[in-house]
Order: structure tokens, then sequence, then C-alpha cells
């Protein structure tokens, strides 16, 4: 299934709905469940919709394969033609609000470039484990959304990346089980304040500042039956031009790998955010190639849709650097 995440209009205000893609028409799974029971005879139909397929993304996965089953079959049932048309709602980021956010740096070719910019060999250690940072899961925007540009960067960036989410919980996960654990898959994109993240990171420290402003994800949820987790060929593209694409190049570290990696000594819960880190040209910096105000990107994987986002002004004009009273110079 691809699902998403979509907002339409309630009597109260924008509400929330956890949907299913079935060709331009988005199928509310909750209300496609409620009625599949109701012509099962099952009683209070809409309650048992509710507890078995609820209306977000975070609860189906909380609710296991049985879950993810109950879904499958209503979006089977439901009424040819029935749901939301795609252009009459709003696209939200399919897991709006991810339990946590790990994001890895698993390209090898990319870890080789940001070596050679600093004139220093590929550390050894990167080659003995997957290694990643622990992002914000409360600034998660979605396709369509505008970036927001932090008062406090002028090198804002963007990182083509894949994320894998989880949909089992565990803990010591091996490589070979890690699997039965990836619930699916979504286009991210790791946006980047590039001179804060250098800072940060000259200090041994980070990247914090420098990311956690703003994590895109979208447009949809692939279930981890409907892909591999082979990556297709990647492509990026400004304001129509395309700056790179990937020629299908594979991390160095698995999926697999890196969520047994993360589940040693340490629980993992349905709903973790699990980043692949970008490929080689998969981001600016790697280019020397920065984008401005008003700027159009499409990160375009495939199997795994489009995610399109334009980035907005500065806000503002000050930029971080403090003096020892903590007051901003």
């Amino acid at each position: 299934m691809k699902l998403v995440t979509f907002e339409v209009a309630g009597p109260l205000g924008p509400v929330e709905r956890l949907g299913a893609l079935r060709g331009e028409r988005i199928v509310d799974l909750n209300l496609a469940a409620a009625r599949l029971y109701e012509a099962e005879g099952k009683a209070r139909p809409a309650e048992r919709a509710n507890f078995f397929v609820p209306p977000c993304l975070l609860g189906l996965l909380d609710g296991g394969a049985e879950a993810m089953n109950e879904a499958r079959r209503a979006l089977k049932k439901a009424r040819a033609g029935s749901g939301w048309k795609l252009n009459a709602v709003r696209l939200l980021a399919p897991l709006p609000r991810p339990r946590s956010l790990r994001d890895f740096f698993a390209f090898e070719d990319h870890a080789k470039a940001g070596a050679k910019r600093r004139n220093e060999p590929l550390a050894p250690e990167w080659y003995e484990q997957p290694v990643y940072y622990k992002g914000n899961p409360r600034s998660i925007i979605g396709p369509g959304a505008v970036i927001p540009w932090p008062a406090f960067t002028r090198k804002l960036d963007f990182e083509f990346e894949i994320a894998a989410v989880v949909g089992k919980a565990g803990k010591d996960i091996t490589v070979k089980d890690a699997p039965k654990h990836i619930a699916g898959y979504i286009v991210m994109n790791d946006v980047s304040a590039r001179d804060i993240q250098r800072n940060e990171m000259v200090c041994r420290m980070g990247p914090a500042k420098g990311k956690d402003f703003c994590t895109i994800l979208g447009p949809y949820f692939v279930t981890a039956d409907e892909w591999t987790g082979k990556l297709p060929n990647l492509s990026v593209r400004i304001n129509g031009k395309e700056w790179s694409n990937s020629r299908k190049v594979q991390p160095y570290w698995s999926f697999p790998t890196m969520l047994s990696h993360a589940s040693q000594s340490e629980q993992l819960l349905p709903g973790d955010l699990l980043g692949s880190g970008t490929y080689y040209t998969g981001c600016g910096l790697d280019m020397n190639r920065w984008i401005l105000p008003g700027d159009r990107i499409e990160l375009a994987a495939g199997p795994l849709g489009t995610l399109i986002n334009t980035v907005g002004k500065p806000n503002g004009s000050i930029h971080l650097k403090y003096k020892k009273s903590g007051v901003l110079a």
C-alpha cells in the first residue's frame, strides 16, 4: 500500500486522516474499515474501526501486522470511485510525529567527499559500524510545505535520503531478523544549515541546530511488501533542471544493518525513523551549488514518489554568534 496522511476541513477545524492511494483518489482507511464491519454485521463498527484501523499512521503501526492486514482488507473492499480526490485535500507528512529520528551516514562516496573537503582520509572507523546522529522528530513537514529558512543560516541545503520506518518493537535485533521490523519507507529531505552545522562539528558536537529546524517526509509511505529496499535511481531537480542523479548507487550500510545497529542494547519502537543519509551529489554541499529563496526542489525516487517543496524567504537577518554573556553579537 501507499499510505498518506491528509488534512480535511472539519466542523471544529482541520482534521488529520490516514488514507491509501488508489489511482488519483485517497481512500480513508478508518472510514472504509467502519463500512466494512457494518456490512459484515459486526457490533459497533466505528469503535471497532478505531481499534483495528486507527486514523493515523502511528496508531496503525502500533497495531502491528493485524492492523495492517485489516487496513488492506478495508482498502480492497472499498467501493470503486470512493474516497477523496487527490487534488481536493492537503497532504501532510505521512508520519507527522515519528517517535524518534536517527539519521545515518550510509553512502561511502558522500562520506569520502566530506573527508576530502576537510583534507583528510575517511576515518577507518566509518567502516566499523554505521554511525548516525539523532534529529528532532518535532520539526517534520510534508510535501508542498514551504521550507523554512532560519535567521541564523546563510547556507541552506537539501539532502535527498530514503528513510525506513520501524513497524515492530525490538531490542538487540539481528541483521537477519531486521527486515521483519521494517514497516515501510519514505522519501526524506534532511534540510541543513551548512554554516551552523560546520561550526558544531568543528567543535566535535552535533549536528544539532544545523539540522533540527526542519525535516521533510513524503509524499507517501510505501509498505515494505511493495518495495524491496533496493534503491531506484534518485534524481534532484531544482526549478525543473536536473542537478544530480544517483545512478542507482546503493548505500554501503543496508537498512537491516542500520536497524540492527540502532537496536543494540536499546529498544526500538513502531514509528521510529531511520534515515539513510544522502548519496554523493544528493545535496548542494557536494556540488558547491546552493539553493535560493523561492527555489522549487523535486526529489524523485521512482516507486517511492517525488517529494516537492519550495524554499521560503530568510526569517530575519540574525546570525548565531554569541558573546560570553550569552547575548547575540
